[in-house]
Order: structure tokens, then sequence, then C-alpha cells
């Protein structure tokens, strides 16, 4: 990123390219020993962290081989999905795991729901192309529907604006529309997470329940432990346990 700044590659330009070597160094070395530690490397080599790996590296030595192969150091930013790694971590692998049900669960949702703002802007596109016309830059229907999508989702870039009352009365509607559909997807999602924590919670809940009741009686044929309070016999050996 340093290096698309001219005054910044302009003045640092020898410190960056060793900077670049370190780091392709340091990667490169790390995607290797990944390679030799792993139980089942081609796994790792063809997994989707083992090919971004892979791509990162890549460029810098092209390199130094091919003429202009400096256009394939865009793929270097390939290495700022390596953060995603973070997600592994195990403070993260409960609420991860959470948000991805949750989306799951609510996929089809959402579908339909994009399916029905999808139609909503190629209709209104559609009159907007018939209400304004070419002389006022609306001068095809997909021209049309970008303006409704971008009004739609309160963008707005002002390419392209409605010069007639009816065009700008459809337009009123389609921003009041906008604002209520921007919080329909939080909230379909959003059900989705408090039923998944429900779940989470409900599950810790008979968890706790089934904990409280065990006793702490000690089989004396396999020394096994944990029973419930009402048990007579052994759940590992069937030894009776006041016997």
């Amino acid at each position: 990123m340093a290096e698309t700044v001219e005054g910044i590659d302009s003045q640092f330009h020898n410190e960056l390219i060793v900077l670049e070597w370190i780091f392709t160094i340091l990667f490169t070395t790390e995607y290797l020993v990944r390679i030799f530690v792993s139980k089942k490397p081609l796994r790792y080599i063809f997994s989707f962290y083992g090919i971004i790996d892979l791509l990162s590296i890549l460029p810098m030595f092209f390199s130094l081989f091919l003429a202009g192969s400096h256009i394939l150091s865009s793929f270097r930013i390939l290495r700022l999905l390596r953060l995603f790694r973070v997600f592994r971590l195990i403070d993260f692998m409960e609420e991860s795991s959470r948000l991805k049900v949750a989306l799951l669960a609510s996929k089809a949702k959402i579908m339909v729901f994009l399916y029905a703002v999808l139609i909503i802007s190629v209709l209104i596109g559609t009159l907007m192309y018939y209400i304004e016309g070419p002389e006022n830059g609306f001068t095809s229907i997909p021209k049309s529907v970008f303006y409704t999508i971008v009004t739609l989702t309160t963008v707005g870039y002002g390419d392209m604006v409605p010069t007639t009352a009816l065009g700008q009365f459809f337009s009123m509607i389609l921003m009041v529309t906008g604002y209520g559909i921007i919080a329909v997807p939080t909230g379909i999602v959003g059900v989705e997470i408090a039923k998944e924590v429900g779940r989470k919670l409900n599950s810790n809940s008979e968890q706790q329940k089934f904990r409280t009741s065990l006793n702490g009686i000690v089989c004396a044929h396999c020394n096994k432990e944990g029973h419930r309070n009402d048990a007579d016999y052994c759940y590992s050996c069937g030894h009776h346990l006041k016997s």
C-alpha cells in the first residue's frame, strides 16, 4: 500500500523492497515449516489457507525471472486473509460458530428478501425509464435499475436525477423504503442469533441439572464415580453400590 503513494515510494523505494523481501522470506519459511510438520502436507497445501499462503509469496519470486511480473504484486494483498486465522483462536471459536449457525439458518429468508428487492428494483427501474426517458439520463432499463438500486440502498451517487414530478415521487418512495429495508437482514440474522443463544443457554442449564443430580458415591468394584442420586447399581460394571 505504501508503494502506491508516490511521495513515500520515491523516498523509501529501496527500503520498501528490502522489507518486502524480509516478509517474503518469513512467509516462505513459515509455509515450508507448515508443510514439514503437517501429518498430511497435501491436505494443507490444497486447503484454503494453504493456497492463500502460496499465492502471497509467489509474486516476489516471479519478479526474479519474469519481466512485468510486478503486476502480480497485487496478489500479495492476499496475506491480509491470513488475519482470518484469528477466528480459529479458542476465545472466538464459540462466537464464530454461533454466527455461522445463525447465517446458515437465515439463508433461505435472506435469499427471499434479496429476490424481493431485485424484483422491486427491476419494476421501479423500468417505470423510471419510461417516466424520465433518455433525455433525463435514463438511457436504458439496466441503467435505470442501477439508479433504483443506488436510491434504494440510500447511497445516492447523484449521477442520475429525476426531473419529472412522477419520477421524483417514485424516488421518494424508494428512499423511504430503503430505510426500512436496511433493517430487515439485521433483524433476520439477529433473531437466529438469539435462538442460537437460547439453545446454548438451555443446553448449559440441562448440563447443570445433570451435574447436580450426581452424587459422590464411588463404586467399590470398579472405582467409577459420578453416579445418579437415585442409582442403586454402577453405570459401568453393574455392581450394587451399597454392597
